[in-house]
């Protein structure tokens, strides 16, 4: 599973926190597990879980001694190959 096509023109980095956190959607993961699936300092990964939960696009639990992050449902989906944008509709996309 994917983030959403509507949620994919978000920043890289909220993303890239979607696109690793609906990989385990039950399970969730902590900040040290989303941490290696994401290439992002630490700033801007607090910054992009920021805005990820105050648009309710991810949960934040805690587990006993662990906090936990999971997709909200609505923000994730199947992937399917046709709903990437092609490198020439970006293209596209942003200069028209």
């Amino acid at each position: 599973m994917r983030a959403k096509p509507e949620h994919r023109d978000r920043p890289d980095t909220e993303v890239a926190v979607l696109d690793a956190l609906a990989d385990r959607p039950e399970d969730g993961m902590t900040i040290f597990e989303l941490r290696s699936h994401v290439d992002a300092d630490i700033d801007h990964l607090e910054d992009a879980l920021s805005s990820l939960k105050t648009d309710t696009l991810i949960e934040v639990s805690s587990n006993g001694d662990r906090t936990v992050l999971t997709p909200e449902e609505h923000a994730v989906g199947q992937y399917d190959p046709g709903d990437e944008e092609s490198v020439l509709d970006a293209i596209k996309r942003r200069f028209f």
